[in-house]
């Protein structure tokens, strides 16, 4: 295992902001994270943003965004590339000199044209290296004349190249089937490959984890270390996200940008040990990790080499268990924002913290995600309730016994001193034993009443925190519903 001369693992997260993060991107940046963690190492930043024709506006501060609310913290950075290139000028400059590099003033119709002559022989799309071999004085001609040029690589023409991957082993490749890479645009910009290994090398980078694409890239990395007479770092590319469908991950997928997951109310604790297990593995069972768990047991020798596959129903699961384990308190604070967010504009803002506690300790065991907290308790909340009269009366019912189950109940409430669960349940039970209805029919009644649904938290626990004079309007208003519907109802029979 290399390190710099200090000893200590140096290793970097270094997105393009031609995007903003999926979770092919943050799981890259979390085993780096946690490989830095475990070895007591340092973990970068980097924005490699010198793509500036493919830049999205907005997209650095989502990436920070999503790797906050992760808890990636970074201990150097962000170190922008569009600030170091007089120093990506200065190597290719470097590698000129050492023969190893040449202007290419070819124009992008000749190029289009090369790769058009290739492709009716059925040969792979690459440079012919028509400027390979222009002079020296050449060269200067036509720089003096102001000729667009770029930088290339002169890759060698035979042998192999190898890559030492610590996940996949050596992976040969041989040097004719490469290109004569471009390392300097003729903007004067770098290209990936050419500020990657400069950057790696200043920020004495020890370890490159990055996603497997780009391993076709690496032994020109590799060649570059050495035309520069650098040390490489060690080199890991990690396995593929797919879908379930083992097609590459898409939108379908469920290949949201982190922070949508974060908008849909996946806990970012919950997402962290998901993305954890995205390629990597303590052993054939255990699922569950906390943050520390995790820093202790990360390891490369523990990265699959196959490919990885999202499954969207697990984090689903994964979620809800994290959700089910936060306190109480802490719960209903995470959930405040989202019903804030999502509740129906007829209710007031800003919602009671107390409240919002209160009916948060019903539906904690319920939710999955905090974004559907609104949908499961937007009647705690609204001033009127709308649902189908007919879900008033259940299988086995009819109107006129409902409607004196719901008066009997009605008058008990109305009388009612204490209004706690125990006692609602002291006040409604006996209604069954008068109107000759069974528990769960009456209760199924009022459960409409209440909640304006069929399925909802415990009934006496929802009437407690809906509190008396919300409820008996509410059973008020169901009996006038089943009064209006069934006059209706009664109406169009005698026309």
């Amino acid at each position: 295992m290399t390190s710099d001369s200090q000893g200590q693992i140096r290793v970097r997260f270094a997105p393009s902001p031609t995007g903003y993060p999926h979770v092919g991107n943050i799981r890259t940046a979390l085993f780096n994270w946690l490989f830095a963690r475990h070895h007591g190492g340092t973990f970068i930043l980097r924005i490699e943003d010198t793509d500036t024709a493919r830049r999205v506006e907005g997209a650095v501060e989502s990436i920070m965004d999503g790797l906050r609310w992760l808890g990636l913290d970074w201990d150097e950075g962000p170190v922008f590339q569009s600030d170091r290139l007089a120093l990506y000028r200065e190597a290719a400059d470097t590698l000129i000199r050492k023969g190893m590099a040449y202007r290419c003033f070819c124009s992008s119709q000749r190029l289009e044209q090369v790769r058009a002559e290739q492709s009716l022989q059925k040969l792979p799309p690459r440079y012919d290296g028509h400027c390979r071999t222009l002079t020296p004085e050449e060269v200067a001609r036509r720089l003096d004349a102001n000729e667009p040029s770029v930088v290339r690589f002169k890759t060698p023409l035979e042998g192999d190249t190898v890559v030492a991957d610590l996940i996949r082993g050596d992976v040969t490749f041989s040097n004719a089937t490469l290109n004569d890479y471009v390392l300097l645009k003729s903007d004067g910009y770098p290209t990936y490959h050419l500020a990657n290994v400069v950057d790696d090398h200043d920020m004495r980078i020890t370890h490159i984890m990055r996603a497997d694409e780009w391993i076709s890239s690496t032994p020109l990395h590799v060649m570059l270390y050495d035309a520069f007479g650098w040390t490489p770092p060690a080199f890991a590319h990690l396995p593929m996200i797919l879908g379930p469908d083992k097609a590459k991950l898409s939108k379908r997928h469920g290949a949201t940008t982190v922070t949508e997951y974060r908008d849909e109310g996946y806990l970012p604790e919950a997402l962290f040990n998901f993305l954890a297990l995205l390629g990597w593995a303590l052993d054939d069972k255990t699922e569950l990790f906390s943050r520390e768990e995790l820093v202790a047991a990360f390891s490369l020798d523990r990265v699959g080499k196959t490919a990885a596959v999202f499954n969207k129903p697990k984090l689903d699961w994964m979620n809800g268990v994290y959700i089910r384990a936060l306190p109480l308190k802490e719960f209903a604070h995470r959930a405040l924002p989202y019903l804030e967010r999502d509740l129906p504009a007829s209710v007031a803002r800003p919602l009671d913290a107390a409240y919002v506690s209160r009916v948060a300790a019903l539906v904690q065991e319920r939710t999955k995600v905090l974004s559907e907290l609104a949908a499961l308790c937007e009647f705690f909340f609204v001033d009127t309730l709308t649902y189908p009269p007919s879900d008033l009366v259940a299988k086995g019912m009819d109107a006129a016994g409902t409607r004196a189950a719901m008066h009997a109940v009605l008058r008990g409430l109305e009388t009612s001193e204490s209004w706690n669960a125990t006692s609602l349940e002291s006040v409604i039970r006996p209604a069954c034993d008068l109107t000759g209805l069974a528990p769960k029919q009456l209760f199924g009644v009022l459960r409409v009443a209440f909640t304006g649904r069929t399925a909802a938290p415990p009934l006496f626990d929802t009437m407690e925190v809906l509190g008396k004079t919300r409820c008996v309007k509410r059973l008020a208003d169901a009996i006038a519903l089943l009064d209006t519907h069934q006059t209706g109802t009664a109406n169009a029979s005698n026309v």
